[in-house]
């Protein structure tokens, strides 16, 4: 007879394991003493309510059942943001996802952009950090970078020298005898087949004699950086190019975030990805710098797209998590002023009892704080672990053929992925056309905060009248 484990299960945080370091923190200040009785017998009264949701700008959709929470009442604005980009062919809309290693190497957002950018128009993949841990296997991009940039990341510091960028990292160029560099080349994906307007962002420094230089069609062209402000932008080109390779010499001690590629048409969706983040470092955003990127950017929807470092820590209890996170929300809503928030549950993940691969127990009871912080900051909801197939999905989409995951019975393969996308952009796409024919009984014109740049456009058809 065989043992039930062969070896025995170590859940202790390796180095070689990278989680971050507020995550670290509230599990150790998490009360742990509430037993599992408790837990179900809570479930079973939340599964008897029902989500009563308010009338917004005149709209309103059916009450929903706790088991079935959506919140597409919650994304009202973001909807009638769709429905004046489809109706009108103006303007833009820009979607920030935020998630752990399932979209590393953009993942499911890769997919789940092509969607939207099939329907509402648009192209380019958005913001791009100026080094990634995962930019090797990223398919919607060639991403390359010198071996000589400083960083820090909000996974593992709360006190950057300078405040972290939308990405959640600051770089610097600190190395004057080799000029760090940066690369980035389109493929062949839909909608991303060239670089769209590439724009750099950076931030503010005493340093005066900081430029980049850049070769394009033949010729190297030299800018001079001017980081007057607490964010600034320079546009490398106004058109759209294959590839770019800038060098950054002299930059010493400016905040450098990234470069944003987008034809400022249709959706955009920007990946902000990390390995190990279950979304509370989120909560140490500079609220003024933040505030400077939503003014340049304009989300109009933020993703949370957390789970998979979450699970698996002692206990079932997940209420701690459910706490913070209700902070993180509240936060952002402050640091992108407008924007609505979609909270993505945990996906299924399988776990060996004895010597079979089931569910694993921390699934469910996450994926229920999860929800329970949804409708406590009046966010949407998708329930990936449902829409994946529910208890056992994990184990069917490793062991199909083909096969839609990996043998680590945690992530996705590319396949997977695609799927993944395919069944957020579902429901997304459902509650925006019941939302279109409710808005039509209603026969209200919801009122929407026109971004700066439709401002100046209908003033400038003004003036020309």
């Amino acid at each position: 007879m065989l043992p039930k484990k062969l070896f025995p299960e170590n859940k202790t945080i390796t180095k070689n394991v990278v989680v971050d370091s507020l995550l670290l923190d509230a599990i150790s200040e998490a009360n742990d003493t509430i037993a599992n009785t408790k837990i179900k017998e809570n479930k079973k009264i939340q599964q008897k309510k029902k989500v009563i949701l308010k009338k917004k700008n005149g709209v309103a959709f059916p009450t929903e059942k706790y088991n079935d929470f959506k919140g597409n009442q919650y994304l009202i604005s973001f909807y009638e943001k769709l429905f004046q980009l489809e109706s009108e062919k103006k303007g833009n809309v820009r979607i920030a996802y935020y998630g752990d290693s399932m979209t590393d190497g953009d993942m499911i957002v890769k997919d789940f952009r092509t969607y939207l950018q099939e329907k509402f128009g648009g192209n380019g993949v958005g913001f791009v950090s100026i080094t990634s841990e995962s930019a090797s296997s990223r398919s919607s991009l060639v991403h390359e970078f010198s071996s000589n940039w400083k960083y820090q990341s909000y996974l593992k510091g709360k006190k950057p020298s300078y405040p972290f960028g939308v990405n959640g990292h600051v770089f610097y160029a600190n190395d004057t005898l080799n000029a760090p560099w940066v690369r980035y080349k389109a493929n062949k994906t839909r909608f991303a087949m060239e670089l769209n307007k590439p724009t750099l962002f950076y931030g503010q420094s005493e340093n005066k004699d900081g430029e980049v230089f850049y070769i394009s069609n033949g010729d190297t062209i030299t800018k001079k950086l001017l980081p007057s402000k607490r964010l600034n932008t320079m546009k490398l080109s106004e058109g759209n190019i294959s590839s770019l390779k800038v060098f950054f010499k002299d930059a010493d001690s400016i905040p450098i975030y990234g470069f944003n590629f987008d034809d400022g048409k249709g959706i955009h969706v920007d990946n902000f990805s990390s390995r190990g983040n279950s979304g509370l470092p989120l909560s140490i955003f500079s609220k003024n710098m933040m505030n400077q990127f939503q003014e340049q950017l304009g989300y109009d929807l933020i993703i949370l797209h957390y789970g998979t470092n979450v699970l698996n820590y002692g206990s079932l209890n997940y209420s701690w998590y459910e706490r913070k996170m209700e902070r993180v929300v509240a936060h952002l809503k402050e640091c992108f002023p407008d924007v609505t928030i979609l909270v993505v549950s945990t996906a299924d993940k399988s776990t060996k009892y004895g010597l079979e691969m089931k569910t694993d127990s921390a699934v469910v009871p996450l994926s229920t704080a999860q929800k329970r912080y949804a409708i406590a900051s009046e966010s949407g909801f998708v329930n990936l672990y449902t829409l994946m197939g529910g208890d056992g999905s994990m184990v069917k989409w490793v062991e199909e053929e083909p096969a839609k995951a990996n043998k680590d019975y945690t992530h996705f393969n590319f396949r997977g992925a695609n799927e993944v996308a395919k069944l957020l952009y579902k429901q997304i796409n459902e509650g925006y056309t019941t939302y279109k024919t409710l808005r039509l009984k209603g026969k209200v014109m919801p009122k929407v905060k026109i971004k700066k740049d439709s401002i100046h456009k209908i003033k400038d058809s003004l003036n020309a009248q």
